[in-house]
């Protein structure tokens, strides 16, 4: 009866005895424990009292936590040494990369330099306003693009229909982009607006790439992308005045073609693999050579452009310079992650 009394007694009857529970149980030396299903006179390990082992476990412990320290950070020491030895490893293959490009293009299509000295001061004014549009361009679109990721409207667009997105967004981004031409230079806030929609388009038509994609594939492939564009823009600048000037038509030519073998699986049946396979590699390849072309093209008629605002026959607009090069390097960048990715999937 005094054993279901005490089960019903709740916390608070229970709180002013503590202190006596304590002190009886100090001078009262405790029974020794008896396990189940054996008797009193056996002796049992599992239960005994482990005070002994626990204070020697006391005594030890600082020895033995600083000991344990020092071998986390002698274990960790070569991890960070790893880290920084393969960071420094990708970027001096970066730049040999960059450099190697830079070098086998400059021999092969710039044996012709400029004759005039030089690029002229406002010809790189020109230029390298443009060049900070474009970066600015591709740094909107690259947040724009992750934000989109981390908030659901890449699953949000891929959930509906594929057509309406695909239509709809070619729609947004023409429109935009022949918005953004259209306004004046000097109306700042319309201009910059209608290119800060625009970017945004492109945005969403990247984010989906980029969803799926490995971070480490996309920086290798963002790393190449620069490497190849900044050693055409090289030649570009520093090649003869108006030398690929006539290289638009056959580029453009070649994009209709490549844009063709990119709607080839629309209409090829799935049983011709060899055919789908060939405008695959068009599509790739043949796309990274037209749109390297393109950057060639561009940096050229840019500082044509340049010559003709310095003379004012057009007014300076780099935004819209900026727009051709943006294209130019989200084309080789789209394509350059697709060719990792075949190459990982090879390789497994």
């Amino acid at each position: 009866m005094s054993f279901t009394i005490a089960v019903r007694q709740g916390p608070a009857r229970l709180a002013p005895r503590l202190p006596q529970l304590a002190k009886s149980s100090l001078r009262t030396k405790p029974a020794p424990t008896r396990s189940f299903h054996q008797y009193a006179n056996k002796s049992s390990n599992f239960f005994t009292s482990r005070t002994p082992v626990a204070s020697t476990l006391l005594k030890t412990t600082p020895r033995n936590a600083f000991s344990q320290s020092r071998r986390y950070m002698q274990n960790y020491a070569p991890v960070q040494q790893a880290d920084s030895g393969s960071l420094m490893r990708r970027l001096l293959t970066g730049g040999a990369i960059f450099g190697g490009t830079l070098i086998a293009v400059n021999a092969v299509f710039n044996r012709e330099t400029r004759e005039d000295g030089g690029m002229p001061p406002f010809e790189r004014s020109y230029l390298n306003q443009t060049f900070l549009h474009t970066g600015l361009g591709i740094g909107i679109i690259g947040l724009t693009a992750r934000q989109m990721i981390q908030s659901g409207f890449v699953y949000r667009l891929m959930v509906t229909s594929p057509w309406a997105v695909a239509i709809g967004g070619l729609a947004l981004s023409f429109g935009t982009m022949i918005g953004t031409r259209a306004v004046d230079p000097d109306n700042y806030v319309p201009k910059y607006a209608l290119w800060t929609a625009f970017n945004a388009t492109q945005a969403a038509f990247v984010a989906p790439l980029l969803a799926f994609a490995p971070p480490a594939l996309i920086a290798r492939a963002g790393l190449y992308t620069i490497a190849m564009m900044g050693s055409i823009s090289f030649v570009g600048a520093t090649a003869k005045q108006e030398k690929y000037l006539y290289i638009g038509g056959p580029l453009l030519a070649g994009a209709a073609i490549v844009a063709v073998s990119g709607l080839a699986p629309l209409v090829i049946p799935a049983t011709a693999v060899r055919t789908l396979a060939l405008t695959e590699n068009l599509w790739l390849y043949g796309g990274l050579a037209v749109f390297g072309g393109f950057t060639l093209y561009d940096v050229q008629k840019i500082l044509y452009h340049a010559r003709m605002a310095e003379n004012g026959v057009i007014k300076k607009d780099p935004v819209n310079e900026s727009i051709s090069l943006e294209l130019d390097f989200l084309n080789i960048f789209i394509r350059m992650v697709q060719i990792l990715m075949l190459q990982q999937n090879r390789r497994k």
